[in-house]
Order: structure tokens, then C-alpha cells, then sequence
């Protein structure tokens, strides 16, 4: 393989939660006087962190979110991943596959440590990464579309950002990769191929069986 890291995003590509938590916060927001659908909610916060919530919604109203929203939206979202999450299909015999080649592999996500844990626990792909191979938003200064959180990944594991390739499903997850000088393999299974292409995508895959042949 000509890559010696691969950094997969979490929600959307390790587990299928993108359907679950803009549902709810779509709804959130609009009961919070923001009104939101779930299409806008797909469209301006997948793939980036809470705190990009908080910088919309100001910048779009003026207004401030209340200062418990994150830990009331994460309530309502892991109770029903808790419930009914389940991993991306076909995402457990990539990560059989690259364990079984040697090829190292982490997680690289917006989400907080909190929900990483919740969501790669319930759906039974914690074991295939462990502590030492999550890295968060929260672990950086700034979260996608900027590079940090990618090349934060990359130092720890000791690889230099050249040799490493990422596995987004969102335009800013994309774009982030791009920045931190590394190629993204973006998956268009919740957003149209044209917006990763947009972004800067290396490459598209549909279904994860097709992702092993392009790292190769």
C-alpha cells in the first residue's frame, strides 16, 4: 500500500450516524427559534464541529445558542445512538483488511472523545482503534474545514501528512484533509459526489468494498 496511515472521519464513515444527529438537530434548533431542516442541517454542519453550530447561528441570526445547548444536544443524540446506531456497511472487513495488511489506521473526527466513544462502542469498532488512535476536534485548536485535527493525527502517529490518506464524507472534512496536504478518499454515500469532488477529493467510492483497491 502506498499510504502508511489511513484517518477515517467517524460519523458518516465509520458508523452511520449522519441520518440520526441532524434529524435532531434540525429539530433542536427550530425549537430554539432557529429554524431548520434537516437538508440545511446536512448542508451547513455535517462533517464540522459543535462549535461551528454556535459561529452559524450567530453569524446567520445574530443570536447566541444557550450555553447548555451542547450538552443538551448531545443528550438527545447518544441516547438514540445508544438505541439504534449501527457502523457503515461493509466498514468492518476494510478495518479487518487493514489490520490483517499491517497498514496502520485512526480516527480523525469533529466529534467530541465523548461521542466518538459512545458511537464506535455501541456499534463494536471501539476495540479496533482504542484511546491511542482517536483524535478529536477537541484536541486541537481549530476543527474543520481547518487542517489541525488531520495533522495533529499524523504527528502523533508519526507519519508526515505525505504519507497519509483520509476517508471523509463531507465537503469541510475534505477540505481539511486538502489543507493538511494529504490525499481524501471521499465517500458519497450522504453527499453528492460534485460537492466532494469540489473540495478537492483524490477520489469517490459509493460502497466501502471499493475503498482497499484505491488505497492500494
Amino acid at each position: 500500500m502506498r499510504y502508511d496511515l489511513i484517518i477515517f472521519d467517524n460519523d458518516g464513515v465509520l458508523v452511520d450516524s449522519e441520518p440520526i444527529s441532524n434529524q435532531l438537530l434540525a429539530g433542536y434548533l427550530t425549537e430554539l427559534g432557529h429554524p431548520t431542516t434537516y437538508e440545511e442541517s446536512l448542508r451547513d454542519f455535517m462533517g464540522g464541529s459543535v462549535q461551528r453550530i454556535r459561529d452559524v447561528v450567530r453569524e446567520k441570526s445574530g443570536r447566541t445558542l444557550p450555553a447548555d445547548f451542547e450538552a443538551s444536544f448531545h443528550t438527545r443524540v447518544f441516547d438514540e445512538f445508544r438505541r439504534r446506531l449501527q457502523p457503515v456497511p461493509g466498514v468492518e472487513t476494510v478495518l479487518e483488511k487493514l489490520a490483517a495488511d499491517g497498514v496502520p489506521h485512526c480516527v480523525g473526527s469533529s466529534g467530541s472523545h465523548e461521542r466518538i466513544r459512545v458511537a464506535l462502542t455501541k456499534t463494536g469498532l471501539f476495540e479496533r482503534f482504542g484511546e491511542g488512535r482517536i483524535f478529536s476536534s477537541q484536541d486541537v485548536g481549530r476543527g474543520k474545514p481547518a487542517p489541525d485535527l488531520f495533522l495533529h493525527a499524523a504527528k502523533e502517529m508519526g507519519v508526515e501528512p505525505g504519507r497519509c490518506a483520509v476517508v471523509e464524507d463531507s465537503p469541510l472534512g475534505v477540505q481539511a484533509a486538502v489543507a493538511a496536504g494529504m490525499d481524501v478518499y471521499g465517500f458519497t454515500a450522504m453527499t453528492p459526489a460534485v460537492k466532494l469532488a469540489e473540495a478537492g477529493a483524490t477520489a469517490l467510492f459509493t460502497e466501502m468494498a471499493e475503498l482497499p483497491e484505491l488505497l492500494q
